[in-house]
């Protein structure tokens, strides 16, 4: 029962910052509140079918009202279930009839609109000014809790936390922590492996080592729930893993015999994840079954290299080595692709890295999107509508010509006084860099790798920041002791601290000390 209450928890605080946009101070103490109900029901005993069925009424009632949800690493209860019961129980989506109304059309899922996000934006934050990605005052609790530190100290990290080199002479195209976790990180090299690596305990070392592929491994991806990795390889092949003990759960041949360049989840179901070939061709797969889903592929102008989801797993961006980027609309019942629109960034230019955040902090909801081509340029646009039509925000520069380079948004923007973007460089460093700032917008640079660093990843709590170059070294880059977080957990034991004297008297604490406090 306690798993189910979390999650609608869960749900709860992802909605909190819609609730009372004006009034900040008041959303900790709904959330706490909201808790401590939940806590207490759950020890009644309820039925654990008519608490997950008002799970689903809930999210769904506030998805209506308030739009897409943020993102999905947030927390893991979005997922309906664990990858690996999908992967032994789900069917295939062309053969099931469930997915079929009762008169034969296929049912469509609603999660709002891009463009009913960007009015409710407009209509909260008029003050902010023109073209700003920054909250303006009402951000005060966000910055609280940061600790009231800068965006140069929440980014300060300089240390080397750990040295991984078991892909040396290899390069090291992707690495990535797994979902909300702080010391699980996996990475695959053109050697033909992957390699998924503990961080704690002392010393960090390579837990197991995915050996199956006979070409080298250009991505892969984390299930929402860690036990799973997906991956392509240049030997044509997807193949499924068991993060627990390496196993190759199963192998996926392309039909056309071609070269597979990246792939991802589907954010809401895990039981599908979408390919892209070098043969111009996208493709949904459904991993439980092997089958490609039927109206689920599409085909580019060049060899497809990068891929991203919206948080709802509603839209699907597309990048490719003709320096184009294709937006789809993707049926959440069929898995069928719609191709929507197409953007040219730069003819001939590679996109390499696609990364779709849903606003880029709180206060500031903006559903943006971050690409590396290969333009010496790292480019931020703007979702302008549902359709993912893209609007060219900020440019950053970086020395990017030919390698595949790839980039990140800091996942703890929500709590930052500004907003923070991490891309490799060939230079062989690693950037910082401040979306709001017009001129200096380099917040921080890495020095410390022998080649063109290729991928970038923060763990859940922005402590460890990896990164990973062309010569098949992975650094572990670990923050500065004096952090945002233990200054944000000092700030809330101090106000803890400030209401105890109102809990020991019996009376609740007055609004303007809620507010003083908050």
């Amino acid at each position: 029962m306690a798993a189910v209450w979390q999650q609608v928890l869960a749900v709860d605080a992802r909605y909190n910052a819609y609730r009372t946009p004006t009034f900040p101070q008041f959303r900790t103490q709904y959330i706490r509140r909201r808790s401590q109900l939940l806590r207490e029901n759950a020890k009644c005993g309820f039925e654990p079918g008519l608490r997950r069925q008002y799970l689903r009424l809930r999210s769904q009632l506030l998805a209506l009202r308030y739009g897409p949800l943020s993102e999905q690493s947030s927390f893991r209860a979005s997922s309906v279930r664990s990858s690996r019961t999908t992967l032994d129980r789900m069917e295939d989506f062309e053969e099931d009839p469930r997915a079929q109304g009762v008169r034969g059309h296929r049912r469509s899922v609603s999660r709002g609109s891009y463009q009913l996000q960007a009015q409710m934006n407009r209509a909260v934050y008029d003050e902010r000014p023109p073209g700003s990605l920054v909250p303006t005052s009402v951000a005060e609790a966000s910055r609280a809790m940061a600790g009231d530190t800068t965006l140069s100290e929440n980014y300060a990290f300089a240390g080397m936390h750990h040295i991984f080199d078991q892909h040396v002479d290899s390069a090291v195209p992707r690495l990535q922590f797994a979902n909300d976790d702080k010391h699980l990180l996996a990475c695959c090299s053109l050697d033909g492996t992957l390699s998924i690596m503990a961080l704690s305990p002392r010393p960090p070392s390579v837990k197991v080592t995915l050996k199956g592929h006979v070409g080298p491994v250009t991505d892969f991806a984390w299930s929402l729930s860690n036990d799973i990795i997906v991956s392509t390889s240049l030997d044509g092949t997807l193949r499924i893993w068991n993060t627990e003990d390496g196993r190759c759960i199963r192998e996926v041949r392309d039909p056309e015999s071609s070269e597979l360049l990246c792939c991802t989840f589907q954010p809401m179901n895990n039981n599908l994840t979408v390919v892209g070939n070098s043969k111009h061709h996208l493709q949904v797969v459904n991993i439980s079954t092997g089958k490609k889903v039927k109206g689920g592929s599409s085909k580019l102008t060049g060899r497809v290299l990068s891929l991203s989801f919206d948080a709802p797993g509603r839209i699907l961006w597309a990048g490719d080595d003709r320096g184009s980027i294709f937006s789809f609309l993707f049926d959440m019942a069929t898995g069928k692709l719609t191709k929507a629109k197409r953007l040219v960034v730069s003819e001939g230019s590679s996109i390499c890295s696609i990364s779709a955040r849903s606003w880029i902090s709180r206060e500031a909801r903006d559903p943006s999107l971050l690409v590396n081509a290969c333009v010496n340029k790292l480019l931020l646009y703007r979702v302008v509508d549902n359709e993912g039509t893209l609007q060219l925000k900020r440019s950053f520069p970086i020395q990017h010509g030919s390698q595949l380079v790839h980039s990140i948004f800091c996942p703890l923007m929500s709590f930052r006084q500004g907003a923070c973007v991490v891309t490799g460089s060939e230079d062989a460093c690693v950037y910082f860099f401040d979306v709001e700032r017009n001129t200096k917008a380099i917040v921080n640079k890495l020095q410390g790798h022998g080649g063109p660093v290729l991928d970038v990843s923060f763990n859940c709590d922005e402590s460890l920041l990896a990164s990973a170059d062309s010569t098949g070294m992975v650094i572990i880059w670990r923050r500065e002791q004096n952090t945002p977080t233990v200054a944000a957990e000092k700030f809330l034991l101090n106000k803890e601290k400030a209401l105890l004297p109102c809990m020991r008297h019996g009376s609740p604490p007055t609004h303007l000390e809620m507010t003083e406090l908050m």
